[in-house]
């Protein structure tokens, strides 16, 4: 079961499900926060990377956060609703960092002086990289680019626990980072192809 709400933000497109031991995003339409459980049938995320925004030529990537739970968020200077959640984002990594949890921001379709004043201006801790034209995020295969502002959380072993394609609140996204943090930490079996998307139970 897919819990489905109205999409909301500064794009349209599609949303997510699960398939195999990789993630792919498919298109049932209309949901916009999605849950996936259990947990062995999450879908891995590999080789995200990019350039810092904040210190050009260096790269980051989702293997410097190995054993972390990383929430990234798809975010522009541009975006009014990515200026209205900047400060619940920050506030939940914030209450989260210290249980080990990282947040990544995914900076799309923008000027990197607009978005290096966009951070300063709010006071954003967690790095993001700087990547206008979204490539990064082909990473998540067939992910809506479109969908700004987005945010993803992967578990601790870079599968992808939960997707928001709407802009969040502190309350939205707090309790979800604290429920993924808390989950055992187990190294990743493999699991088996699915033979239809979201063949993960999602909860609410």
């Amino acid at each position: 079961m897919l819990v489905a709400l109205p999409l909301t933000g500064c794009g349209t497109d599609s949303d997510a499900a699960a398939r195999g031991s990789g993630f792919e995003f498919v298109a049932p339409g209309g949901q916009t926060r999605i849950f996936y459980d259990p947990p062995e049938q999450r879908g891995t995320v590999s080789g995200l990377s990019g350039e810092s925004l904040t210190e050009p030529g260096r790269q980051i990537t989702l293997a410097d956060y190995t054993g972390k739970v990383v929430v990234l968020n798809i975010w522009g200077s541009w975006c009014g609703p990515c200026r209205a959640e900047t400060d619940d984002l920050e506030a939940v990594y914030t209450e989260t960092k210290d249980t080990g949890v990282q947040f990544l921001g995914i900076d799309v379709r923008d000027e990197r002086s607009a978005a290096e004043d966009f951070v300063r201006n709010f006071q954003v801790t967690y790095p993001s990289l700087f990547d206008p034209a979204g490539r990064s995020l082909l990473a998540l295969k067939g992910f809506p680019r479109s969908v700004v502002p987005s945010t993803i959380i992967l578990d601790r072993q870079q599968r992808v626990a939960a997707v928001f394609l709407t802009a969040l609140l502190r309350e939205d996204l707090l309790p979800v980072v604290q429920r993924i943090a808390a989950e055992p930490h187990q190294q990743p079996t493999g699991t088996t192809p699915s033979t239809s998307p979201g063949s993960g139970r999602a909860t609410s």
